[in-house]
């Protein structure tokens, strides 16, 4: 059964930092690609970046060069840096494998810009 689990989220002043981990299990890790998306309250769940099982990411345009996601194959985990973070960054983020036949979601974790 696959399971993805993030963490990592939290309450931050404006340009402050979090890293988010999403840990995976019941799946073969390095042969998939990855994303991060997140969801606003009232708006629609977003792509912020994604990795290939290779390491190659892509961005959204938003993150301008604030964000960086890696991947760690040994432990089954992708990450998702996060720096000089906005009140606009408020949103809960989830994790996302895509699989062959299905993609595969976790529960999300939430992160909250404020002063």
């Amino acid at each position: 059964q696959v399971q993805l689990v993030e963490s990592g989220g939290g309450l931050v002043r404006p340009g402050g930092s979090l890293r988010l981990s999403c840990a995976a299990s019941g799946i073969i890790f390095n042969i998939y690609a990855m994303g991060w998306y997140r969801q606003a309250p009232g708006k629609q769940r977003e792509l912020v970046g994604t990795i290939t099982s290779g390491g190659s990411t892509n961005y959204a345009s938003f993150v301008k060069g604030r964000f960086t996601i890696s991947r760690d194959n040994a432990k089954n985990t992708v990450n998702l840096q996060m720096n000089n973070l906005e009140p606009e960054d408020t949103a809960g983020y989830y994790c996302k494998m895509f699989g062959v036949r299905t993609d595969y979601w976790g529960q999300g974790t939430q992160v909250t810009v404020s002063a």
